[in-house]
């Protein structure tokens, strides 16, 4: 694999690294939500947890944005 990944071009790396980051800041992004929600519903003992969470995936969205701008968050 890593043969194959070396064969690639330096723009192709990066396009594929840059789509893998935003596949994974979708996934923390959603998994913190799906937290916050079984928090509020009782599924989850309340630590002061969906607020946190809340934030957090809002900050996780907000270096997505920048990512998918090309800067830096």
């Amino acid at each position: 694999m890593l043969q194959d990944w070396c064969l690639l071009s330096d723009e192709q790396q990066i396009a594929l690294s840059r789509q893998a980051l935003s596949q994974a800041l979708r996934s923390v992004v959603v998994q913190a939500e799906c937290l916050a929600y079984a928090i509020e519903t009782g599924d989850l003992d309340d630590r002061g947890g969906p607020e946190a969470l809340r934030l957090f995936a809002q900050l996780v969205r907000q270096a997505g944005r920048a990512e998918e701008a090309g800067g830096h968050a």
